[in-house]
């Protein structure tokens, strides 16, 4: 099959990563596309990226600094990885250029944003793919065969909690600037796009929301170690941040979640917990609760059915019999029932990413729409910012319908200001 020509846009941390998946289907012999351009504003890291290219892909890409440039060097498609502020607007550019499109989540930072590339693109036959990586997770795909195929009965309750991070910088410093984006909203899409994969539309949302740690401190820029650098590939740019800054994005949520189904959910993301890092999240309904380990640790579930009766890893199987996975998971993950995977964070980092390109490649070659499209993007942002609006608001009850459609969007009013989309 004739290769597809893509270009990868935006040359930082997230763009690094993006390549080590690519370069994880050439590997297994399964790669769809031909990289023919890296494209940044800053040369020196389109330049960095195009060599580690050729030491990943065999042959070396362009460096270009904008997206006209890239499809005069032969992109046909397209896979943003900037930072989320220039999401909607360049994937809307990409699309009024004829190419097709994967973009970083979230795919707006804010809904005005979301609706503006939807009003941009309305009428395209362009493909638009959001990569969001958790749900390919074979984990994950192992859960919702147990929702789908009513192992845990009717579901009733969702629970997730998580802390960690204390007072010091994850990853980069945009991750801490409400303007920017901010951990819990960066963090947050891919939990609310998890929450609707498993159990269907969120209806409406009652939070408390905090900003705990109002400085910053970043070790990285003094010589120690990152406090968090996924893939590795974040060193450079994090020994160039300040040692301290001053943080305005919140940085703890605490919601309650109700589901069109009836099922309720518990959602609590604190990054500024000074205690032991912690993780839980776990599925209940009628007939028994699901245990899942944290996204991408390769872990197995733990299943209990009838409060007595416990399944761990392969155990659960014979009661999903028709569950496997698609090839392309199957093939890097080992096998179509993969389970469970003893890989190591990165490795599984760059795999999931891998199906991401693959299956973008498919809805290019096949012209059907991806898993993850624009309209399941905005509901994960618009999911999340309901939380956010309620807790911004005292914890007063807000509908997802009412996000979207632009009636509650007090917290994100500034926002839209400073990206220039504010009234």
């Amino acid at each position: 099959m004739e290769r597809i020509p893509v270009a990868i846009v935006g040359c930082g941390g997230m763009g690094t990563r993006h390549l080590f998946g690519l370069a994880e289907l050439e590997r297994a012999d399964l790669n769809p596309f031909d990289l023919v351009a890296v494209c940044d504003v800053d040369p020196a890291r389109a330049e960095r990226l195009a060599d580690e290219a050729q030491a990943r892909l065999g042959r070396r890409p362009a460096p270009c600094a904008d997206l006209d440039s890239a499809r005069r060097l032969g992109a046909v498609a397209v896979d943003i990885t900037t930072v989320p502020r220039f999401h909607h607007s360049l994937a809307a550019d990409a699309m009024s250029l004829g190419l097709d499109v994967m973009v970083e989540k979230p795919v707006g930072l804010t809904l005005a944003a979301a609706r503006q590339l939807k009003d941009a693109v309305a009428g395209s036959d362009r493909i638009l793919s959001v990569a969001e990586n958790f749900r390919r997770d074979p984990t994950n795909r192992l859960v919702k065969a147990l929702i789908d195929d009513g192992v845990l009965g009717e579901p009733r309750y969702f629970h997730q909690s998580s802390g960690g991070g204390g007072n010091l910088m994850a990853i980069s410093m945009w991750r801490h600037l409400k303007d920017e984006s901010g951990i819990l909203f960066d963090a947050g899409t891919h939990y609310t796009d998890m929450m609707e994969y498993y159990l269907g539309p969120v209806v409406s949302v009652y939070a408390q929301m905090r900003l705990f740690e109002k400085i910053r401190y970043n070790p990285a820029a003094t010589g120690g170690a990152p406090a968090s650098n996924p893939g590795g590939v974040y060193g450079q740019s994090q020994a160039a941040m300040p040692a301290e800054f001053e943080a305005t994005a919140d940085d703890a949520l605490f919601a309650m979640v109700n589901f069109a189904s009836g099922a309720v959910g518990q959602y609590a993301e604190n990054r500024a917990e000074h205690g032991r890092e912690s993780w839980a999240r776990s599925v209940h309904g009628s007939a028994g609760a699901v245990e899942i380990p944290k996204d991408r640790s390769g872990r197995p579930l733990v299943l209990t059915l009838d409060r007595s009766k416990t399944y761990t890893g392969a155990e659960i199987l014979p009661l999903v019999p028709r569950f496997r996975l698609d090839d392309v998971t199957a093939a890097l993950f080992g096998g179509p029932q993969a389970t469970a995977y003893g890989l190591d964070f990165e490795t599984v980092d760059r795999l999931l990413l891998a199906v991401e390109y693959a299956e973008f490649g498919n809805a290019i070659a096949t012209r059907t729409p991806p898993e993850v499209g624009l309209e399941e993007g905005i509901r994960a942002i618009a999911v999340c910012y309901a939380m956010m609006e309620s807790g911004a608001a005292g914890g007063r009850i807000v509908t997802v319908d009412d996000v979207l459609d632009g009636s509650v969007g007090d917290y994100q009013a500034g926002i839209d200001d400073a990206i220039g989309l504010g009234a």
